[in-house]
């Protein structure tokens, strides 16, 4: 029986502890420590047993560590961190600005080559397992249309938005799949659709006390880049429901590729999502293709690659003749 795969976790956000459950689950791993930039000593890790260190440590650890999985943001953490512990380590992470991701890729993959490790870049579901369907989709229906949908799902970015109204004492914002687009898509009709045509926004907020909430109403429909372009709902709630009803990381969405093949037969290719917590489940990914990074180190695979350069059979812990025996 092989070693475990010797994991290290560096960040313990949302993804991060998302990414120590994930572990547990893979009976071919274990996590070596998990490290961060807060104290050590006020990390408040759900299993004590795992280590606790400052990422300053993270150095020395190269032999003990197979794969470093990074869960830090990718607005400022990830650009730094990962050319920096890919000269360390291999590494996982699931950098997700995706106009961004050309040049990220060139200054990862500078990195692992001079390293001689393999990182494995932008991982999760889209970027990540969205970007894989639309690829197969395309190459086996080359004269159609691609349509990605978001949600229903909680949305970071814009919750954050909604947060800093005037007036706003706490909210979320959900994107939420227009059913009357999908509808148009799956029937073969091929629209061409706005991405306002595609998706609305619904809006539950906690207002501060005596505030006019008309207001608050006005200011987030009208949020230019946000909401104003939507059709957008706004609902005023208390601190209690929120957290009762809205504590959780939903998403989720679909990939369709409509289009048509031979004799002008209409073909349709969906893949979807439905998501309870969206940060576990990238975490899920995350350690799937810990397990590719570290197959392709052995292999002698150096520099950056992204889900498109990973065979199915790498983030599998089963055997290749298992495979074929089971799933072919």
């Amino acid at each position: 029986m092989e070693s475990p795969i010797r994991i290290g976790i560096l960040g313990y956000g949302n993804l991060g502890k998302g990414t120590v459950k994930a572990v547990k689950q893979s009976s071919d791993m274990e996590i070596v420590a998990v490290f961060t930039r807060r104290d050590p000593e006020h990390l408040q890790l759900e299993d004590p047993a795992i280590k606790a260190l400052h990422i300053d440590e993270a150095k020395n650890y190269q032999d003990q560590i197979d794969v470093m999985i990074l869960c830090g943001g990718s607005a400022t953490d990830l650009p730094k961190q990962t050319p920096q512990f890919a000269q360390l380590f291999n590494t996982v992470d699931s950098y997700d600005t995706h106009a961004k991701i050309p040049e990220y890729f060139a200054s990862v993959d500078k990195a692992a080559k001079a390293s001689g490790k393999t990182a494995i870049i932008s991982v999760g579901w889209d970027p990540g397992l969205f970007s894989i369907n639309r690829v197969i989709s395309e190459a086996i229906i080359p004269h159609g249309e691609t349509y990605t949908f978001w949600g229903k799902g909680l949305s970071q970015g814009h919750s954050d938005a909604v947060r800093r109204v005037e007036g706003v004492e706490a909210g979320v914002q959900y994107t939420i799949p227009s059913e009357k687009a999908m509808d148009r898509v799956r029937s073969g009709e091929k629209p061409v659709l706005e991405t306002a045509e595609k998706h609305r926004r619904v809006c539950y907020i906690v207002p501060e006390e005596g505030y006019d909430v008309s207001k608050i109403e006005n200011i987030i429909k009208t949020m230019p880049n946000y909401f104003d372009e939507y059709e957008t709902e706004v609902h005023f709630i208390t601190e209690e429901v929120l957290k009762e009803e809205h504590s959780k990381s939903p998403h989720g969405g679909f990939v369709i590729r409509s289009g048509n093949t031979g004799d002008n037969n209409n073909q349709l290719i969906e893949f979807s999502l439905k998501l309870d917590s969206n940060p576990e489940f990238t975490s899920s990914v995350l350690v799937a293709y810990a397990r590719a990074a570290h197959r392709l180190a052995k292999e002698g695979a150096a520099g950056a690659k992204t889900v498109y350069d990973v065979a199915p059979s790498y983030i599998s812990p089963l055997s290749n003749a298992d495979l074929r025996k089971g799933y072919l």
